[in-house]
């Protein structure tokens, strides 16, 4: 087969499964791991998909996230359910990071340990839990993001490197085997810096979020300690959390 063929085919596979690694490639079309990457290459600076560690997926399949108002409407029921997950591993007297998702709000909102600090960059959570008298809330400051509701920005990241916490809980815009994504390098800054600051990472993230990927990756697994989420992860993406030792949390269900 010649070159130009098997790069019609890669992108035949791709727009079927959506990936493709290098080991597959050999496989498939009986070439050497060499040529296997050259193809990718080429197919790379054409920009009609997007090289990754070992293979490839197709590129901008993700680019624009809806904003706050609309997301709290989507999937109410399984961020309800990871929220309350997530609520129950807060314990009494931790002082906590929670990001500026829907899906941690939701955890905001069944949070009911005692003695609790929080610190936020989302107007909307330090709303939530400024009627809590248990709970005392610190806001971050910095340029606020209207769409998205949440404070982000250099002063944001300052601001991070004063606060040492038990646990931070973090959503994400996509996850896959090779982390978690962002589709804002600004928004993802912030997330990057609370990763420094807590003994305990913590990412919730619905089945919906599973193998999509953004512009901008905040971090791989293996700086995750655990992912709260409504469906078992499948494929390469439970191999990842397996091989990085990320617990797996659902509803009555912990595995690592």
């Amino acid at each position: 087969m010649y070159q130009e063929e098997r790069l019609v085919a890669i992108l035949e596979h791709l727009k079927q499964y959506g990936r493709i690694s290098v080991q597959e490639l050999c496989k498939q079309f009986g070439v050497s791991r060499d040529t296997a990457r050259r193809d990718l290459v080429k197919l790379d600076e054409k920009g009609v998909i997007l090289r990754t560690r070992g293979g490839a997926i197709l590129p901008g399949l993700e680019r624009e996230v809806k904003s706050y108002k609309e997301r709290l409407q989507d999937e109410p029921q399984s961020k309800g359910e990871i929220g309350r997950t997530a609520a129950s591993m807060i314990r009494q007297g931790e002082h906590i990071i929670m990001d500026a998702s829907t899906t941690v709000q939701a955890a905001a909102n069944f949070l009911d340990a005692e003695d609790i600090t929080v610190v936020t960059n989302s107007i909307d959570i330090a709303c939530i839990l400024a009627e809590r008298k248990s709970v005392s809330v610190h806001l971050l400051g910095g340029r606020l993001h209207s769409r998205h509701r949440y404070v982000f920005g250099a002063g944001t990241v300052d601001q991070l490197r004063n606060y040492r916490v038990n646990k931070v809980f973090l959503g994400a815009s996509g996850i896959n085997d090779e982390g978690l994504f962002y589709p804002c390098p600004e928004d993802g800054a912030v997330i990057r810096e609370t990763l420094r600051c807590a003994e305990e990472v913590i990412v919730l993230a619905d089945a919906t979020k599973f193998g999509k990927c953004y512009f901008y990756r905040v971090c791989g697994w293996e700086d995750v300690d655990y992912l709260v989420t409504d469906l078992r992860p499948e494929g390469d993406l439970l191999k990842a959390l397996i091989q990085h030792q990320v617990e797996v949390v659902r509803k009555g269900h912990r595995s690592r």
